[in-house]
Parts: structure tokens; C-alpha cells; sequence
């Protein structure tokens, strides 16, 4: 089931009012109700693969157990978490890598002139598994590091990791902050309510107007884009950087206002990133809460920025490829976090990395044109690296820079054909109201108080009927292939 559907629009209305009409005092009948909506939810894809998310929530609750009760056993508490490591990361290879894996085995010998038969592995690739694999894995460490007690409650627990609205593409939840609000009453809080509808609505609009009409657009242009020259893959790739923002920063607005309808507090997932000054400050906007888990159980625990420069680099180059490669099984991902990490390491071997940390023009309307430039690079440099992870393979990415880099980048880009346009109208639109609100949570994050009241309920059925009006064709979420 995804949001943008008929099913969700019924589903939503009854799961909502069954989950508040069991009140707040009956709290784990309301888990009970939660843990099987959720179900629901992800069965509606693929009723078969419910069976791996409960293996591995059994997993991690039980070795979570074991870890504290065998807390002065260093020893195996370390065979107790490379268990959970084992089963998770091995999920991951097996749906998501083993494929990759046997074609690139088969490559490598046909490149010295032998011959190897290999079947192409028809392996279906669970939806969200990327993300609660992580979700779960995180806890099983943080539990074995003695950051967290490990829960008794497994009800919450399995509540927890199939929550429905972040199930299939996050954010990817610490369960420090997330468990406990599973075992913790929930009132209903019409002001918290009435802003989760109102994220809502901008990640509906973001996704459903701008992001599934760019897609129409850049399908079209990347599918052969030998047909095409510089100026329209310029133009597709533009648009590119505008769906994945779109369709990915949607996702994340539903799925946090859509948690506060619930009573639930989801960590930010991004942070207006393309007003990014340098690459260091567009990963602390990006994707959150992918970027602070790699940080957190991946470059920390390998040495972080400490050491000499070597292990620096070292540390910055295995992230940044490990991120690449978590987003799918093509080496256009990995040179695509290659590119991430090229441009990252000035950064930080010059210790400029935690230089932007505050919002771009904190007193000022508009950027100086000195911040001006930087987010113009900063944005193009991204723009770049997008032409790998859209490509369909390296050699069509090389051709698409190629052409970029070309004479034919300075005439008229064309559309496809029977490309409806008007949409771009509203492209400005989504940047001015981002930038009006970068000091806040989300596009429509207005203060009540300050804000004239028909003018807001102007501007929400203004969005509304944008929506219905100019809706794309396309429907899939990005993330759901990761």
C-alpha cells in the first residue's frame, strides 16, 4: 500500500478512528491495533514477506534480552550481536546484493577472455528492507554499547519496528526515541494533529505534483540518452534533482505528520538541503537519519575524523561507498558515493566540515551572493553525482556528461512528447515556500498566531486543488526500490 492511493485514503480514515476510539487508557490494545494495521499495510504489497520482518523482529527483541542478561560475558555478548549483524546484513545481501554479486562474478571472468554460465538470480526484493533491517540492527547495538536497556515489552517492540507510516522508507528510527513512545500513553493533541495534516499536505503536494511529473520527464530523457543533447540532459537532470528531493522529502512529510495524527514523534529526515552551502552541510540536511546511522555505528566506530589523514580519507571513502552501495546493486550508486566522498574530504581535511551549521541568511530575507554562489555550486556538484544514480549504468551516465560537457548543452532542450508542462510553474513555487520556511520543520510549518487564518486555509485549498488538478502520472515512491 503506498500513500498516494485510493486503499490508503480508506485505509487512513478507519485505522484512525478504531486506534483513538480504544482511548489512550487501554494502551496496549491500541499496539495490538497499531502492530496489526501495520501488517495490513505491508501485506497489502506482499502478504509473504511479513514472515521476515517477524523473524527479524523475534531476533533482535530475544538477542536483546540475552545481551543484558549477559552483560559481563564480554564474550558472548559479542557472538550474541555478530548473530544479529549476520542475520540482518545477510538479508540484505540475499534479497537485495546476491544478484549484483553473481553478474559482476560472471563479468569479471569474461573480461579475461573466459567463460563463465551464470543464471541471472530472479530475486524479489522485499519493500523496506533496507530500512527496518537498520532499524532493528541499531537497537541489537546500542543495546550491546549499554545505551539502551533492552525492552520486555514485545508487543511495543514488534509495534516498533513495523510502525506503519516509516515501514517502507523511513525515517530509519533510533529506538531510544522511538520505542519508548510505545509504552508510553497517548493523548490526542488536536494542535500536533492539526500540524502533522498540514505536513501532510505539503509531502502530498511535493510528491504527487512536482515529483510525479518530473518523473514523466526524466524516464523519458534517461531511457536513451544518446536520442538526446546536452541542454535536454541538463534539463532532465535538473529535474531529476528536483524529483528524488520531491518524491523522497514527501515520503518523510507524510510519514512524520501522518505519525503525529498518532501521537508520535518521528525524527526530521531532511532539513531543505539544496540550500547547502558546502557538500558537508548538504549530509547533515539529506536524508538524516541514514546519514547520522552510518555516522554513529559505521564512521565513529572506525575512527571518525581522528588519526592521521590517511585514516581520514580511509574512513570517509568506506562510508561514503557503504552509503552508495546501500541505496541499490549497481555501480552507478557506488560511483556515485565515490563522487560524495571526492568532494567531501577537502572539506574535511581543510576542517571546514563544521563551518555552515546554521540556516543560510538567518537575518535576511535573501542570500548574500556570496551564499548565493556557494548553494549554486554546491547544488551543480549534486546535480553531477545525480546523473550516476539516475543512470540506468556507468557507460549511460559517462554519455549523459558527455553530451552535458558539449556544444549541444547551449541550444533549445526539447520535452518529450505529450509532456504536460504547466507544472513547472509550481517548481518556484516549492523553493520560495522552503526558503521562507528554513528555519522551521516543514513548508507549511506556519505559526498560527502571526498567520492570518483565511489566508492559511487559502493556501490549503489553493495545494489541494493543485493537487487534483496537476497530479503526475507516475505513482511509485523512489525509495521503495532501496
Amino acid at each position: 500500500m503506498i500513500f498516494n492511493s485510493f486503499d490508503f485514503a480508506v485505509f487512513l480514515p478507519i485505522v484512525f478512528a478504531i486506534y483513538w476510539a480504544i482511548g489512550s487508557k487501554r494502551l496496549q490494545t491500541q499496539n495490538i491495533w497499531l502492530l496489526f494495521a501495520s501488517y495490513v499495510f505491508y501485506a497489502w504489497w506482499d502478504w509473504r514477506f511479513l514472515s521476515l520482518i517477524v523473524l527479524s523482529s523475534l531476533l533482535d527483541f530475544f538477542i536483546g534480552l540475552r545481551l543484558e542478561k549477559n552483560d559481563s560475558d564480554k564474550k558472548r555478548k559479542k557472538g550474541l550481536l555478530l548473530l544479529s549483524i549476520a542475520f540482518n546484513i545477510g538479508c540484505l545481501i540475499y534479497f537485495k546484493y546476491m544478484g549484483f554479486f553473481v553478474e559482476s562474478f560472471a563479468a569479471t571472468f569474461q573480461a579475461f577472455g573466459l567463460s563463465l554460465d551464470s543464471t541471472s538470480l530472479n530475486i524479489i526484493l522485499p519493500v523496506g528492507i533496507s530500512f527496518y533491517t537498520f532499524q532493528t540492527l541499531s537497537y541489537s547495538i546500542d543495546v550491546y554499547r549499554g545505551k539502551l536497556k533492552a525492552t520486555k515489552n514485545l508487543l511495543g517492540f514488534m509495534s516498533f519496528v513495523t510502525f506503519f507510516p516509516q515501514l517502507v522508507a523511513g525515517p530509519i528510527e533510533r529506538a531510544e526515541k522511538l520505542l519508548p513512545q510505545f509504552n508510553t500513553p497517548r493523548v490526542f493533541d488536536y494542535q500536533k494533529a492539526v500540524d502533522g495534516t498540514r505536513q501532510m499536505l505539503w509531502g502530498f503536494f511535493k510528491k504527487m505534483v512536482i515529483a510525479d511529473n518530473c518523473a514523466t520527464i526524466v524516464d523519458a530523457i534517461y531511457a536513451n540518452p544518446t536520442e538526446h543533447s546536452g541542454s535536454t540532459l541538463a534539463l532532465a537532470t535538473f529535474f531529476f534533482a528536483i524529483q528524488i528531493y520531491c518524491d523522497f522529502s514527501g515520503y518523510s512529510d507524510i510519514a512524520i505528520g501522518l505519525s503525529r495524527l498518532f501521537g508520535f514523534e518521528l525524527m526530521r529526515n531532511f532539513a531543505f538541503p539544496y540550500f547547502s552551502r558546502d557538500i558537508a552541510e548538504f549530509w547533515r540536511r539529506w536524508h538524516i537519519s541514514l546519514s547520522t546511522w552510518f555516522r554513529d555505528y559505521s564512521y565513529i566506530p572506525l575512527g571518525g575524523s581522528r588519526g592521521g589523514r590517511l585514516l581520514q580519507i580511509r574512513n570517509v571513502l568506506i562510508i561514503f561507498l557503504v552509503s552508495g552501495f546501500w541505496h541499490g546493486a549497481n555501480w552507478t550508486f557506488i560511483v556515485w558515493g565515490a563522487i560524495h566522498a571526492l568532494c567531501f574530504l577537502p572539506v574535511l581535511l581543510l576542517k571546514q566540515n563544521r563551518k555552515n551549521l546554521d540556516n543560510v541568511a538567518p537575518n535576511s530575507w535573501l542570500p548574500n551572493p556570496k551564499e548565493l554562489i556557494q548553494m549554486a555550486l554546491t547544488f551543480g556538484v549534486v546535480c553531477l553525482a545525480w546523473v550516476f544514480f539516475r543512470a540506468n549504468n556507468v557507460n549511460d551516465a559517462f554519455i549523459v556528461l558527455k553530451e552535458i560537457f558539449s556544444e549541444s548543452v547551449i541550444s533549445a532542450p526539447t520535452f518529450p512528447k505529450g509532456i504536460k508542462k504547466l507544472f513547472i510553474l509550481f517548481i518556484p513555487v516549492l523553493f520560495a515556500v522552503e526558503w521562507l520556511a528554513r528555519d522551521r520543520q516543514h513548508g507549511l510549518d506556519f505559526k498560527p498566531k502571526s498567520t492570518w487564518k483565511v489566508f492559511r486555509f487559502g493556501v490549503y485549498l489553493f495545494l489541494i486543488l493543485v493537487i487534483i488538478m496537476f497530479r503526475g502520472d507516475s505513482s511509485k515512491f523512489i525509495y521503495f526500490q532501496f
